[in-house]
């Protein structure tokens, strides 16, 4: 099995579970659009400029994307950590085994509920049989998609494979949170707040808020090369969608600023996930994101 690091800038964010999470980290794990997919790089240094990795072909809704497909996906039951597991194929029907690395890992796995109320970011290991494997805790039945963001070794965009699964059990889909309440995630210890709405084009703005609970700004550390990162969804489309930093955070009165660059291709409401990693600790926070046309 090889591995080639690609040229992705080492500033990419980091991702989220839509129910309040505080994990336990210490330091960094190491050191496009199609529909409503969105992936952009910042430039090296940090700042002046965004450069795209290519054009992302898939939004997570569909197994099959170019030829490569996602099969014998497998998730846990609902009642504990379990195994998820999965393979890719590659345009010969075999399981492929040679990956560039995107965002210091080589594949990236995201396990969201239908309703969009629990998330999970994940990075599993490849055997060398071709099976990706990786420990999840469901926590809750109901139809769960799991959603793989990759670069096949040799191709000059990422792909993103998705198939959607039912956890036995009884369970009630949640509504999604709208509004102005929605725009800001607080797990009891960080908040994220919304600054202002999305808007549909090829070089728009979003930015976000972080801060403690009593409203001081905070010094964010690193996750996944990055000082941020921020994954979601459209909601009603389910298209997926995961946007980079722009430049560096600024603090400023009302907390730490982060800015992103979005490409938003339509309007709607967008459940976002950030994760920023304060004190050592890695936080998990969503918020509602209203895109305008």
């Amino acid at each position: 099995m090889t591995a080639r690091r690609s040229l992705v800038a080492a500033g990419v964010a980091a991702l989220l579970a839509l129910a309040p999470v505080l994990a336990g980290c210490g330091s960094d794990d190491t050191p496009s659009t199609d529909g409503d997919r969105i992936v952009l790089t910042p430039a090296k240094d940090g700042g002046k400029g965004v450069t795209p990795i290519g054009n992302p072909v898939g939004d997570g809704t569909t197994a099959q994307v170019r030829g490569y497909r996602m099969a014998d996906v497998r998730l846990p039951a609902a009642d504990g950590p379990g195994e998820v597991s999965f393979r890719v194929l590659d345009r010969s029907g075999r399981p492929l085994t040679t990956y560039t690395e995107e965002q210091t890992k080589l594949l990236h796995l995201y396990v969201v509920r239908d309703d969009l109320a629990e998330f999970r970011h994940l990075h599993p290991v490849l055997g060398d049989d071709g099976t990706w494997r990786g420990q999840v805790d469901l926590g809750a039945p109901g139809r769960w998609r799991v959603v793989a963001e990759l670069i096949p070794q040799g191709s000059d965009v990422p792909l993103v494979l998705g198939q959607t699964l039912t956890v036995p059990g009884a369970w009630e889909p949640a509504e999604v949170p709208r509004g102005e309440s929605a725009e800001t995630g607080d797990d009891g210890v960080v908040k994220v707040r919304l600054v202002a709405p999305g808007e549909v084009g090829d070089n728009g703005r979003l930015r976000l808020v972080v801060t403690t609970e009593g409203d001081e700004a905070v010094t964010l550390g690193s996750y996944l090369g990055a000082t941020a990162h921020l994954t979601g969804f459209a909601i009603g489309t389910r298209g997926f969608v995961h946007v980079h930093p722009y430049g560096a955070p600024e603090t400023e009165k009302d907390g730490t600023v982060l800015t992103f660059h979005t490409v938003f291709t339509q309007p709607g409401d967008y459940r976002m996930f950030v994760q920023v990693r304060v004190d050592g600790l890695l936080h998990q926070l969503a918020v509602t994101v209203p895109v305008t046309g």
